[in-house]
């Protein structure tokens, strides 16, 4: 199991599964930045909740997208399994749950520590933002999970 698990994280797979999920050529999709609390841009590929591709380990943002355009966190994290079509399924059923009609993948961290970094860092960047609204007397815009 730990040389499966080795395998499943290599630079080598990461970058087939890149490959794979940016290749779908019936699969729409864009591209978004989320800033962390660090400044930092974290890209984010862009699907409808239907479109989601079937994911490797990666961070997700569950997404409302109003009909202005405005997009609303609601909410991080990442997914777990090694199967990435369980990965889907469960980012579907989540973000119905949660009434998100996008769901941003970002695949560019490439081990579980660099995953929860980013999660960390994208979830703080939320409190912050709420908080800040708050302060400002402004409703907020974004929730976490």
């Amino acid at each position: 199991m730990r040389t499966r698990m080795a395998r499943l994280e290599s630079p080598a797979y990461r970058a087939r599964e890149l490959e794979r999920v940016y290749s779908e050529p019936d699969l729409p999709h864009s591209f978004h930045y989320w800033r962390g609390a660090s400044g930092k841009p974290y890209l984010h590929l862009v699907y409808s909740l239907i479109g989601c591709p079937a994911v490797p380990r990666a961070n997700y943002v569950l997404v409302r997208r109003d009909d202005d355009g405005r997009r609303v966190a609601l909410a991080f994290g990442q997914t777990k399994d090694d199967a990435a079509t369980l990965n889907r399924a469960y980012l579907r059923h989540e973000g119905a749950k949660r009434g998100v009609n996008e769901v941003h993948i970002h695949l560019l961290a490439d081990t579980p520590e660099a995953r929860d970094a980013v999660e960390a860092d994208l979830r703080l960047a939320t409190i912050e933002a709420r908080q800040n609204s708050a302060v400002d007397g402004l409703p907020s815009t974004t929730q976490a999970a």
